[in-house]
């Protein structure tokens, strides 16, 4: 089974299957396509993260590879640049934009470390053999996506720079969304990208030296020299994936395996370790107090990650605060009492520029990766054919705080790839894309699917909520009755006029010898069994 956002990239793991591939290769080989299909959202300038869980040899594991501060970067370089926060009270807007688009926002990519090191511990297949279809689609060419369209036309930047205006920020990465003409690439549009083959082909050729220290990385150098930007040889060089095993928690019965900090899957723990404390069921299914109950849990998850999670390699994680029982507990009891939490808005919004997939094979490898471009920084190096990530744009221009601009640091991500275990066997393979509201979303599918029985394409397709902030989002299915019964609890909702929101999961459920996937309705995406 294989799951993901771009149909044709789902198809690319399908076939790997056919070709007696394990859901390794699948995985690794449905990555590479989505990010010559979907260079706003991932690809192999940006970064991510994995859990793998292996039943046959019972290894298991998480794999980080998150892009990182250059170490040209100093802490608080930017902070005389602050002009205001966006006026959602998330993120900042510096003089130049210096930290949203172009050569100064680009962090050190880490998927092309990530996805070699978990195929050859894991992968079946040759190498060259799980990026050819890659190469193929590049080569070939491919077809502008509805998703990928629309996000370029929905944008609302917040007093950001704007989308559309960081692809045109250089010729090689306007000539991928932009006709030549200047008109934009509608869906349906054929796009060829032949730097990118040739890139991806060396990869394929050299693995992960071809990127970092090899022809591949010289180019990037001359490039950032040539334009004054932070990242250099010794960054790419030095750069390190972290493989570390999953922190867990439980709900219901059921185990909870997360990636470690400076991913969120602390915060999917603590808001399940306090959702255990309420008889959800019987609230009624999105009913007002539901909502209310969820928010709460919601909005003390994420103050912890804005402001306790850190990169634990320069700073460490209080994890058990986080995930222990009594923090769960005491939330519990404020809830029950009606306290009102406050989510302190000065941490940067993170963006939506991410995707996922979930894998799993007939021997029992599954995989959950979510991986990113972060923002994109509108820089593609001349030849090499992809994008890469905007990251430090994410980052905080303040000094002495948690998600503070500084040397080699990784700032927290949201990205959640998780598995739930049934006894001790994986019973829900899920992740998305969705900035801070990933965290939010993968808790309500787990929570549909545990107390409300439901499907994994029903859990999925449900109606979801989020509170990163004070005020609650809801989509067009939750009633403006509802809304009205919040208002008269206190709270203020912003009600969406799109019936799928708040993030996009994608997952897989096993039930003894029923396997089902689903993909989240609001992304376009596809399962295929094969």
């Amino acid at each position: 089974m294989i799951v993901g956002q771009q149909p044709d990239a789902v198809e690319v793991g399908a076939r790997i299957f056919m070709k007696g591939g394990n859901a390794m290769d699948a995985a690794i080989a449905t990555g590479f396509a989505q990010g010559v299909l979907d260079q706003m959202m991932c690809g192999i300038g940006g970064y991510g993260v994995m859990q793998v869980h292996d039943a046959k040899s019972g290894q298991h594991e998480s794999i980080t590879f998150l892009a990182q501060a250059p170490a040209s970067v100093r802490e608080g370089m930017w902070e005389d640049l602050l002009e205001y926060e966006t006026r959602d009270g998330f993120g900042f807007v510096l003089k130049g934009r210096v930290n949203e688009v172009g050569y100064k926002s680009i962090a050190i990519p880490g998927s092309v470390r990530g996805f070699h090191y978990a195929h050859q511990k894991y992968g079946k297949l040759p190498w060259k053999d799980v990026l050819a279809p890659a190469i193929a689609m590049a080569e070939n060419g491919y077809k502008v996506q509805n998703f990928e369209f629309f996000y370029r036309m929905s944008d609302d930047s917040l007093g950001r720079v704007p989308t559309n205006d960081k692809l045109r920020h250089t010729p090689d990465c306007a000539r991928l969304f932009y006709e030549k003409d200047g008109a934009q690439r509608r869906p349906g549009s054929f796009v060829q990208n032949p730097d990118l083959a040739r890139t991806l082909k060396a990869i394929a050729e050299g693995g992960p030296d071809a990127f970092y220290t090899g022809e591949i990385g010289q180019k990037i150098v001359e490039d950032f020299k040539k334009n004054d930007g932070f990242l250099s040889a010794a960054d790419l060089k030095n750069y390190e994936i972290a493989v570390e095993q999953p922190i867990w928690g439980s709900y219901r019965g059921h185990r909870i395996a997360v990636t470690p900090p400076p991913n969120s899957g602390a915060v999917v723990l603590r808001m399940l370790h306090t959702l255990e404390q309420f008889d959800l069921k019987s609230l009624g299914h999105n009913s007002a107090q539901y909502i209310r109950v969820l928010a709460e849990a919601m909005k003390r998850g994420q103050a912890l990650k804005d402001e306790v999670i850190t990169d634990p390699r320069l700073a460490p994680t209080p994890l058990e605060d986080i995930i222990g029982s009594k923090g769960a507990l005491d939330d519990a009891a404020a809830i029950k009492r009606g306290d009102k939490a406050h989510v302190n808005r000065a941490q940067p919004k993170e963006a939506n520029d991410t995707t996922h997939l979930s894998a799993l094979d007939r021997n029992g490898l599954a995989v959950a990766l979510t991986h990113t471009n972060g923002m994109q920084s509108g820089v593609v190096t001349p030849g090499l054919g992809f994008m890469y990530n905007g990251q430090l744009g994410s980052y905080d221009p303040r000094p002495g705080r948690t998600q503070s601009l500084a040397p080699n640091k990784r700032r927290v991500s949201s990205m959640t790839p998780t598995i739930v275990f049934k006894g001790d066997k994986p019973h829900l393979v899920i992740g998305a894309p969705g900035g801070s509201n990933i965290p939010m979303a993968i808790t309500q599918v787990i929570v549909n699917v545990i107390d409300h029985g439901m499907t994994i394409g029903d859990a999925i397709a449900a109606q979801r909520i989020s509170a990163t902030s004070d005020v609650i989002d809801v989509g067009a299915r939750i009633p403006t009755y509802t809304c009205e019964a919040l208002g008269q609890m206190g709270y203020k909702t912003a009600r969406s006029t799109q019936s799928f929101t708040v993030a996009r999961v994608h997952g897989i459920m096993i039930d003894g010898d029923k396997v089902t996937g689903a993909a989240d309705p609001a992304g376009g995406g596809m399962a295929l069994e094969v």
